[in-house]
């Protein structure tokens, strides 16, 4: 599906900074820009490089300043900006955006700019599983002169995050540059010279500033690259960039680019679902500390977490059909998982992983029950058995963080200052949306991991009915009893008759009876809980209370707590995280949910397909191709937060993989 835009899109440089690209290499690196090729943030890059996957990034080559020079000097000669970059001092402003005539994004991005008769088109593309990014730029000349394109790479050989130390010493050699203990290697078919280092030292982030951090960046600059193209010609510009002596083509990197997109899409007819397909692979990344694959929560501030992963693994991984990749990912949870419990964050170096998660062992369970539903792979669920059994033993008779299972049969978690639910924003001794006790969509999980153990423990799955080839599992917990003993409680605790939904968690405070997002999964998942008609009832309580086009509300807006709007100071945004904001990932459930309330019906899809337009303008909005994190609670118009959120690509492609093959 290929993303196109027009000078309408950027009538301001406020309004091109709106907009990004975001391309990911398998290894924890990326490339990303606005879309008039400008950085509006500190952490974006031509070549953010990961020296270690997937967490050690390296800002490389931050940007690209772009000079055409039309004419010979000293008359009649002009030089015009290709590149767009803002300054603290906004007279020093590059405005190439101007000249720009189109941008596009497929499987990487293309933007054209016209001037005078000269046709600049530039093209970047990260190569899959190496540091290498290339960029080309097919230069055709109609005018009455010669013309000379000139880059200036701007440098930072800086960790993610951190800024270019004053000073810093930049060496050039004839293909490489080193600096801050890292080595850079070019290739290029122009001519690169080298240049007395320049340090930039105000390069102005409107994003940054928006999200309340630091609004100013510096870069240097060492080298830099020139090309001619005579009138009449058509010639093109060619540089790669790479830490790797060996750098290829960049004919070879396109084909490598498009050669992995395609591979993924092929499980899909409709369009959107083909380009989230392909999007749900820039969050798949090589770990070197576990040797296996992972899931990046989302770019470009999140690394790999296990309650991400684990609901995020559905979609991006068994929608799309990479069933070898989401066995690797479960197999370094298998290996990980202690007293019951899997990583939330996983350690680099010698650190220990970290445990305060509640739901990414039960969602561990609901992934594996899909993984076997979709490859009927016994031999592999034979050897997660195992865990599984002890993930349930240890919920029983309760482990870290007050997790532990009442007389009533349901979960109980949470205790202090330990949030555990994915809703687990704190502020020193703050917790914006305290849930310890008995929160639903937990229950839920617990519920549902119950139902299929005893599937499993009875040697046969819900999906099919047959009894396993390699026979029983020998058990000896009841699960079906457990399970049992949760169904008769579920309906009776949780019910709010008043607000005709389910309550938010059991603990005996107001936020009981708040309207939260989180009681769709005690609907949407395989093993039901509710009556048909209370299912239906709660699927229309979050439409009318908390339902937009491209999220769900996290709070009902007549709540006093809600929060309308998600920005500013960084206590401002974490008091309004979960407090109204609208987050993309739910709405996947949503959608489940009322699909199967109405049984999968011709006209249950019909409607689905037809509220996913929201979805479809979304993917047009903010990072192109990807789904965000979050919106406003209020009014839900611009992304914020993460611009490319894993979850929230998975949930809403579990939900096309329904409507072609349910």
């Amino acid at each position: 599906m290929k993303f196109q835009y027009g000078k309408q899109d950027w009538k301001t440089f406020e309004r091109g900074e709106e907009n990004c690209y975001l391309m990911t290499n398998g290894l924890g690196g990326f490339s990303s820009l606005s879309m008039i090729a400008s950085c509006s943030r500190g952490d974006q890059a031509v070549l953010m490089a990961c020296t270690h996957s997937p967490n050690h990034r390296y800002n490389m080559v931050h940007r690209l300043e772009e000079t055409l020079e039309l004419g010979d000097m000293p008359y009649p000669f002009k030089r015009v900006f290709l590149s767009s970059q803002d300054f603290q001092c906004h007279e020093k402003r590059e405005n190439g955006y101007g000249l720009q005539t189109g941008f596009s994004y497929e499987d990487y991005p293309v933007w054209t700019y016209l001037t005078e008769g000269v046709e600049v088109v530039r093209t970047l593309a990260l190569m899959q599983g190496r540091n290498v990014v290339g960029v080309s730029y097919r230069i055709r000349n109609r005018s009455q002169h010669a013309v000379t394109l000139r880059v200036r790479p701007h440098l930072q050989f800086v960790p993610k995050g951190q800024r270019l130390s004053v000073g810093q010493e930049f060496l050039f050699a004839e293909n490489r540059i080193t600096s801050n203990g890292q080595t850079l290697f070019l290739r290029t078919n122009g001519v690169c010279q080298e240049i007395p280092t320049q340090y930039h030292e105000d390069l102005y982030y409107q994003d940054d500033v928006k999200d309340g951090k630091m609004a100013l960046g510096r870069t240097a600059v060492n080298h830099e690259i020139y090309f001619t193209v005579e009138q009449g010609q058509e010639e093109s510009l060619e540089i790669v960039y790479g830490m790797e002596e060996n750098l290829p083509h960049m004919t070879e990197i396109l084909q490598n680019v498009s050669d992995h997109r395609k591979n993924l899409q092929e499980r899909f007819h409709d369009e959107t679902a083909r380009a989230l397909a392909a999007s749900a692979d820039q969050f798949i990344s090589y770990r070197e500390s576990t040797r296996q694959k992972t899931i990046l929560a989302g770019f470009p501030f999140f690394e790999d977490w296990g309650r991400d992963t684990m609901i995020a693994l559905v979609g991006c991984c068994l929608s799309t059909g990479q069933y070898d990749t989401a066995q690797s990912i479960l197999r370094t949870f298998m290996a990980h998982c202690r007293r019951g419990l899997m990583p939330n964050l996983f350690p680099e170096g010698t650190q220990a992983p970290a445990y305060n998660t509640v739901d990414a062992a039960l969602l561990f369970i609901l992934a594996v029950y899909e993984y076997l539903r979709r490859t009927g792979d016994n031999v592999f669920v034979r050897q997660a058995y195992p865990v599984m059994q002890d993930i349930i033993r240890w919920y029983a008779k309760g482990t870290d963080y007050g997790i532990h299972m009442d007389q009533d049969g349901l979960i109980s978690a949470g205790q202090g200052y330990d949030q555990v639910t994915w809703m687990d924003v704190r502020v020193e001794d703050i917790l914006p949306t305290p849930r310890h006790g008995k929160p639903v969509e937990i229950n839920a999980y617990w519920y549902n991991a119950l139902r299929i153990m005893e599937e499993l423990s009875r040697g046969q799955t819900r999906e099919t009915g047959k009894q396993s080839r390699e026979g029983q599992f020998q058990d000896e917990i009841d699960y079906g009893a457990m399970a049992d003993r949760v169904y008769a409680v579920f309906e009776t605790l949780y019910w709010n008759p008043e607000k005709e939904c389910l309550r938010d968690v059991i603990s005996g405070t107001a936020a009981d009876n708040q309207v939260r997002c989180n009681q769709i999964w005690a609907v949407s998942l395989p093993f039901s809980l509710l009556s048909r008609e209370k299912e239906i009832q709660v699927v229309e309580a979050v439409y009318r209370k908390l339902y937009t086009p491209v999220g769900l509300r996290t709070l009902a807006p007549e709540d006093d707590q809600f929060h309308p709007f998600y920005g500013g100071a960084q206590l401002d945004r974490d008091l309004a995280y979960h407090q109204g904001t609208v987050w993309t990932f739910p709405l996947g459930g949503y959608y489940l949910a009322y699909l199967k309330v109405h049984d999968y019906s011709r006209q249950a899809k019909a409607y689905v397909k037809e509220q996913l337009r929201g979805i479809e303008t979304a993917l047009r909005e903010g990072c192109v191709a990807q789904l965000p994190e979050i919106y406003d609670g209020g009014n839900p118009v611009s992304s914020k937060g993460c611009f490319a959120q894993a979850w929230s690509v998975g949930e809403i492609l579990r939900v096309y993989e329904v409507l072609e093959h349910v």
